[in-house]
């Protein structure tokens, strides 16, 4: 018997631990989860726990990929038209191979190069893998505290979200 109650002890306390911390969402690629971090950059490193206080724009693409770089500069251009004090930063990233490509995709569609990166990795890159691109690229959007609150708006759709 004194086992028994020993073991309902235990059984107790398990069920109380696991419900500990269930309010803190958890990192994932999902509405509602936080966004997984990286890094980007070599000079200047920029990542995600960085921008946090402000929206993050996430804009995966490609200069071969044409829906996706179209995409991405339309938000790159409507970005410029929001007033600062709506705290929204875009983090724009390539998976060119080869930066010249890169650069001059740049150029001709006029994007704001500060929030530019390029991972020459392409495909085989680490950052490729972790938000799951081989499905297609994709955007996030991202509230002040780093939680993925759309994927894959439009440009229409992003005044909805920022408040």
């Amino acid at each position: 018997m004194k086992h028994v109650r020993w073991i309902f002890v235990a059984i107790l306390l398990f069920s109380l631990t696991s419900f500990i911390d269930k309010g803190r969402p958890t990192s994932g690629l999902s509405v509602g989860n936080v966004a997984p971090d990286f890094s980007l950059g070599n000079d200047e490193k920029k990542c995600l726990e960085a921008l946090k206080g402000n929206y993050v724009l996430l804009s995966f693409w490609a200069s071969y990929d044409a829906s996706a770089r179209t995409s991405n500069t339309l938000f790159d251009h409507a970005l410029k038209d929001l007033s600062p004090n709506q705290h929204v930063e875009m983090v724009s990233v390539s998976f060119d191979e080869y930066p010249s490509i890169f650069n001059e995709t740049i150029k001709q569609d006029q994007l704001e190069s500060s929030h530019c990166y390029v991972d020459i990795s392409g495909e085989a890159s680490n950052l490729f893998d972790i938000y799951h691109l081989n499905r297609g690229f994709s955007n996030y959007l991202l509230d002040k505290e780093g939680i993925i609150i759309a994927k894959n708006i439009t440009v229409d759709q992003l005044s909805d979200y920022i408040k």
